[in-house]
């Protein structure tokens, strides 16, 4: 299979992981003199007593999300307080490092790169870079567990949840210049992923690149999926823009929890089918895609026309993000397959059967799996998410041009017909 079968866009990241520690942030909120009335998720983080700020109002709220720091310095600086791994991040790029998991190569569009970035690469993974020279704007990936407490002064937190928050200054990924080596290599790829236009800062730029989009992907052979994986936008105000554009260009637009009650700004209960119901109902108003995917801790579901068509991909992608949160990066196909034969959440499961019976065939949503383990990885769910659905895209594919395969499929309706007709 050539690696153009899949390919990956729009930009990677070296990140910077934290590993939790309460003790340092209680001890932070006493230097800085934070008390609770000032926590808030969209405080400008223009300080490292800011970035503080916002990272408890995430662990009060039990809510994920990503931000724009004003400098890198800053994520430097906090960083150097907590034990941290350096990791490679952006969804394409974790996608990319899901899907060779499986043995599956991909072809990733960059426009950014450094030593590190070559040197965590697995060798399945190649690329295009739009960058004409090296360099590293690290992401800061702040993670808690469920049950992480903060206590200090009049702060008392409790997490429910475990979640993770993403805070990046990255000019390359801001400008998000698309490589002219684009075209070509979208010229084989039964997939390709777009991902990162969130972090872009000025409409021009946005525009811009949304037109060479638009050209590069006529390069596309007939049947190609394009998938859209959203995320927080830096400006709120540039949402609309790109949701417009891909909800009539894209195959299938896919995004989270959070982003699902961003665009319609306002809280989802995620286990009450009617309200579900009424979210799609009111997101599909919002934005006419062809096929829509939301993925959340209790369930997955695509919803549009021959939604029944994405079941093997919606099950890859809840198979991969749980497989990420058990063993993170170090997890092997066998620890994969086990995974996906787990049990499955008993409220998703109970909100899937609803769903299903509610929307008919316009609907299929598939439960999460009842996970267990002392050190879940919340980091990059999402992004393996998408890596395990494209991989069961990838799959499908390959059955569909397998002639054993093919060969098979028609022994088995003749053996079929035959047996009908006795």
């Amino acid at each position: 299979m050539s690696r153009e079968n899949v390919v990956l866009g729009l930009g990677g990241t070296v990140d910077y992981e934290v590993e939790w520690n309460s003790a340092i942030i209680e001890g932070l909120i006493e230097d800085f003199a934070i008390d609770a009335a000032e926590l808030d998720r969209f405080v400008p983080v223009d300080s490292e007593r800011n970035l503080i700020v916002a990272i408890l109002a995430h662990l009060r709220d039990g809510v994920g999300g990503e931000h724009f720091i004003t400098s890198s310095d800053t994520v430097k600086t906090f960083a150097s307080r907590f034990q941290k791994r350096i990791t490679l991040g952006g969804t394409c790029v974790r996608a990319g490092l899901a899907m060779a998991k499986l043995g599956i190569p991909s072809t990733l569009h960059l426009v950014s790169i450094d030593d590190t970035v070559r040197r965590l690469l697995p060798a399945s993974c190649t690329y295009i870079c739009s960058a004409s020279a090296d360099s590293t704007d690290p992401h800061l990936i702040v993670q808690f567990n469920g049950g992480a407490t903060v206590r200090a002064g009049d702060i008392d937190l409790r997490a429910d949840h475990p979640n993770r928050i993403i805070f990046t200054n990255d000019p390359p990924n801001t400008e998000m210049v698309l490589s002219k080596e684009l075209g070509n290599a979208l010229r084989t790829a039964d997939a390709f992923l777009i991902s990162g236009l969130n972090v872009i800062n000025e409409r021009s730029v946005l525009d811009a690149r949304l037109a060479t989009l638009g050209r590069e992907l006529q390069n596309l052979p007939p049947g190609a999926v394009v998938f859209y994986e959203d995320a927080g936008f830096h400006h709120a105000v540039f949402a609309p823009v790109v949701r417009d554009y891909m909800a009539d260009t894209v195959t299938v637009y896919s995004m989270n929890e959070d982003e699902l009650q961003a665009h319609l700004n306002r809280p989802i209960d995620l286990l009450n089918a009617v309200d579900v119901c009424a979210a799609l109902r009111e997101l599909h108003r919002l934005m006419p895609a062809r096929t829509t995917v939301v993925h959340t801790k209790y369930w997955s579901l695509a919803y549009g026309n021959n939604a029944r068509r994405w079941r093997s991909c919606l099950k890859g992608g809840i198979t991969m993000a749980s497989t990420r949160f058990c063993y993170g990066d170090n997890f092997t196909p066998a620890d994969y397959e086990a995974v996906g034969q787990g049990p499955v959440n008993a409220l998703g499961a109970e909100l899937a059967a609803e769903l299903n019976q509610q929307l008919g065939a316009d609907v299929e949503c598939l439960p999460a799996l009842s996970l267990a383990t002392q050190s879940p990885t919340t980091i990059g769910l999402g992004d393996s998410f998408v890596g395990g659905f494209i991989a069961a895209i990838i799959g499908q594919e390959q059955r569909l041009n397998d002639t054993t395969e093919n060969a098979n499929s028609v022994s088995r309706k003749s053996a079929e017909g035959q047996l009908l007709a006795q």
